[in-house]
């Protein structure tokens, strides 16, 4: 790992080894080099990590190819907890078409919503498959997956915690009892479109919503870019064997803005074949308020932060009600708001609040 660059602002991303943070010797200059990510990035590389993606990685294409009706039959309308396929061109974010197909999952999880209980219960539920006839194997291997980095997530948060001051334990009270959590994932592909379309979005710019993503550029095409402290753009290149890993915004919120969160986006694949991703969102607990869990920072970290001084305006602006709402509801607004065709099915009121004239043509994700 190469010294932390001493001027807060950036135009490459750091890259940790993992294997670092469990050898004693090396562990303090792992946190190091971790707290200059979490403050001054909001994004890195993170190498040898204790995930096998390569199960994962064989099917992702398979399910992609499938017949448009097997798709269909595990569209995302189906489900109340936002959870299944999305066709090209479903969604917009900032007024452009997001040029992706996807297929949302999530760790196994039984809804507990029942009546009279607050609607975001409801957000979390068991996922969608594809029949094992026409995709053999793929849930067994997703869900396996989703294990490991749920594990990974969990070991890596802890890291954060201690990085920044708070002690190996300082961000679990976020969490609920694991029978109570469920963490999303996506496999997402960005197909090759025409060299003279008239903008490059493959998904615009945004912040994510929970603590940490945990991402798997799962082909060699660049296309993820963050934006910096002063707002230029930086392309976050595959790196084999790395996941990238960022800040979502319910941490940023609950350190105040020490750890930050970081706007980031999308361009097309360019040349002849697809590009493949795989976010993993680790969420919080649904009950969670969180103007009223907020953290108490050693003077050296926030000192840190102050040297790093204030975001410029980025082109991000989602999930912005942490201040006022519990973590299910942000959590809730934000995916209405992306797939309104699916709040209108499942969640009317909330639905008619924020389309007051009816589904719009497109979605439109902020």
């Amino acid at each position: 790992m190469a010294a932390p660059n001493p001027n807060p602002n950036f135009s490459t991303i750091p890259l940790l080894d993992y294997a670092l943070a469990t050898d004693p010797a090396h562990r303090p200059a792992f946190l190091h080099h971790l707290r200059h990510a979490l403050i001054n990035v909001g994004f890195l590389y993170l190498a040898h990590a204790p995930v096998d993606p390569a199960p994962l990685l064989a099917h992702i294409p398979r399910f992609f190819a499938l017949p448009p009706e097997e798709k269909a039959r595990i569209a995302m309308r189906r489900s109340p907890h936002f959870l299944g396929y999305t066709a090209f061109g479903a969604e917009r974010t900032r007024g452009a078409v997001d040029r992706r197909e996807q297929l949302d999952f999530a760790t196994p999880h039984a809804s507990r919503w029942r009546a009279g209980d607050p609607e975001y219960y409801n957000l979390w539920g068991p996922s969608q498959w594809p029949g094992e006839g026409a995709l053999p194997g793929f849930r067994e291997v997703a869900e396996r997956y989703l294990a490991e980095v749920q594990a990974l997530g969990y070991a890596f948060a802890r890291l954060v915690s201690e990085a920044l001051g708070l002690g190996p334990e300082g961000l679990d009270k976020f969490y609920d009892e694991p029978e109570l959590m469920q963490h999303r994932a996506k496999i997402v592909k960005y197909p090759v479109v025409e060299e003279n379309a008239s903008d490059d979005q493959g998904v615009g710019a945004h912040y994510d919503a929970g603590f940490l993503t945990f991402l798997l550029q799962a082909s060699e095409h660049q296309g993820l870019q963050v934006q910096n402290l002063t707002g230029d753009w930086i392309d976050v290149p595959p790196i084999p064997d790395t996941f990238v890993i960022n800040i979502g915004k319910a941490l940023e919120f609950v350190t105040q803005g020490v750890a930050r969160a970081t706007s980031h986006r999308v361009k097309y694949p360019r040349g002849t074949t697809p590009r493949y991703s795989v976010p993993f969102f680790q969420n919080i607990g649904l009950h969670s308020v969180l103007p009223d869990m907020q953290l108490q920072f050693p003077e050296e970290i926030l000192e840190l932060a102050e040297v790093r001084g204030q975001v410029s305006k980025t082109d991000s602006v989602n999930f912005t009600e942490f201040d006022r709402e519990p973590s299910g509801q942000v959590n809730l607004i934000g995916r209405v708001k992306s797939h309104p065709d699916v709040g209108q099915i499942h969640y009317p009121a909330l639905f008619a609040k924020y389309f007051p004239d009816g589904l719009p043509a497109e979605a439109e994700a902020y």
